[in-house]
């Protein structure tokens, strides 16, 4: 029988559906350092495998948006404990891969896992919390999902040299058990929403229309596909859009719902959100690659480095709120952004002549303003959100941020690819790295324009900030 304490304090709920976040950071940060490793064993180039991050990202965006549906019609805790069991097992399965077919399948079937992990975990605690309390219940969510990417480069760049690359996707079984425990032990179900008939015509168009774009941009060339089936997938990818847009505005209870977007404090996170996420995005493929081909770092001395960014996201968190209550969301947000730009375009500095220390210290840094960006806009998009649509919103925040991240390793990846093919080198050299930093950092500044339109009292009762609202 479910712990009444878990009923009656949501930081209880928070830290056991963080379990899930970690899971999922965890596996994200071990990726990235171990690339050069799989795609020695692989017998593939580094820079191509970056469709190992993509294919896990397109399957997210892929089935994120019917996670709500889902969750109101099977409940929200057993869908949880489900998606956990899919993302483990596959987890095992991407360790046992031989070659990019399997890999890529098993990716995708963790992304099938994780797209009903993190949503409906969230949507768990959103369904349990005052507005009041929110603040604190993401503070307790992303706390210990941060421990992730902390543990995840320096424990996956020594797995990668001790034992295997595979062993960076097994560390995930222990994990998933021990969430799984946990919430059938600790979280009681809540109750079931009407969720209505299912769009699969909506659920459809979307799922072409975010897997062709992304396909199509990861395959620009790469030479992995002819150059018109390239053209073909992104026209294919903006017409499902157009239409998926068009269908969900007619729609009574569509799969994406879109009028979510009027209510201000959702919207903008979600839009400016995604040029912020998508520059961040390519950071995490682009750093650990260019301290093991450029610098010359062993997979663990790069995770020793790269760990110094989520060190200092989980520094920031316990000064987030403080923060948010002095100065309000449209402050910190538009300040923040510039800042968090400038620790991204600023590693376009790095040559290997920087002591590792400087490097820790600077990544460290921009740990901390990115930390502060990502939390205030998560904690601000459900700020204003009815209840009967938290399923629907936590669907879509899922989707455009995975979506984003995807977009972020494109970015990335293509930065590299434009910079051999002006050079004509077979392998990216230190110029080509930064050049993606900057690119990346001048996405991220795009995002200021948006946040620049939230009212000076957006989100006053989740932050307790007054000033705003007196100006108001």
């Amino acid at each position: 029988m479910s712990a009444p304490a878990a009923q009656r304090d949501p930081r209880t709920v928070a830290a056991i559906v963080a379990s899930a976040l970690f899971m999922q950071n965890l596996d994200s940060s071990v990726v990235a350092t171990a690339l050069p490793a799989m795609a020695r064993d692989l017998g593939v180039d580094a820079v191509h495998l970056s469709v190992a991050i993509t294919s896990y990202l397109v399957a997210l965006c892929v089935f994120i948006p019917v996670s709500g549906w889902v969750a109101d019609r099977f409940g929200p805790r057993r869908v949880f404990m489900a998606a956990i069991i899919v993302f483990t097992a596959a987890s095992a399965l991407v360790g046992l891969s031989q070659g990019m077919g399997s890999l890529v399948a098993a990716r995708i079937l963790q992304g099938i896992g994780g797209a009903m992990m993190v949503p409906v975990g969230r949507l768990l605690l959103l369904r349990r919390v005052r507005k009041e309390e929110l603040l604190t219940a993401m503070t307790w969510l992303t706390m210990p999902a941060l421990l992730g990417p902390v543990c995840g480069p320096p424990l996956g760049g020594l797995l990668t040299d001790a034992v295997s690359w595979r062993a960076v996707f097994w560390i995930n079984l222990p994990v998933g058990l021990l969430g799984l425990a946990l919430v059938w032990r600790f979280i009681p179900e809540v109750e079931r929403q009407d969720p209505g008939p299912l769009d699969a015509k909506g659920l459809t168009l979307w799922g072409l229309a975010l897997a062709l774009l992304v396909s199509g941009l990861e395959t620009i060339g790469r030479g992995v596909v002819p150059g018109w089936a390239t053209g073909a997938m992104i026209l294919a990818g903006l017409m499902a859009s157009i239409a998926a847009v068009l269908h969900s505005r007619a729609s009574v209870r569509p799969a994406v719902d879109l009028s979510l977007l009027s209510v201000r404090s959702f919207g903008v996170p979600m839009v400016s959100g995604t040029l912020f996420r998508a520059g961040a995005g390519a950071v995490p493929f682009l750093l650990p690659l260019s301290l093991q081909l450029v610098f010359g770092l062993s997979a663990g001395g790069s995770g020793l480095v790269t760990f110094a960014t989520a060190l200092g996201a989980i520094l920031m968190k316990p000064m987030i709120r403080p923060l948010l209550r002095r100065f309000g969301f449209r402050r910190i947000l538009m300040v923040n952004v510039v800042l968090a730009s400038a620790g991204v375009a600023v590693c376009a500095a790095f040559t290997p002549a920087w002591p590792m220390v400087a490097i820790f210290a600077v990544l460290a840094l921009g740990g901390l303003s990115r930390s502060l960006q990502f939390t205030s806009m998560a904690t601000l998009s459900f700020a204003d959100v009815p209840q009967e649509k938290l399923a629907a919103a936590t669907a879509m925040s899922g989707t455009i941020q995975q979506f984003s991240v995807a977009l972020g390793v494109v970015l990335g990846s293509l930065s590299l690819e434009a910079g051999m093919w002006a050079s004509g080198q077979a392998t990216p050299q230190l110029w080509e790295f930064q050049l993606g930093f900057l690119i990346a950092g001048l996405v991220m500044l795009a995002s200021f324009l948006g946040v620049a339109r939230l009212p000076a009292d957006a989100g006053a009762r989740v932050s307790g900030h007054q000033g705003g609202a007196k100006r108001a």
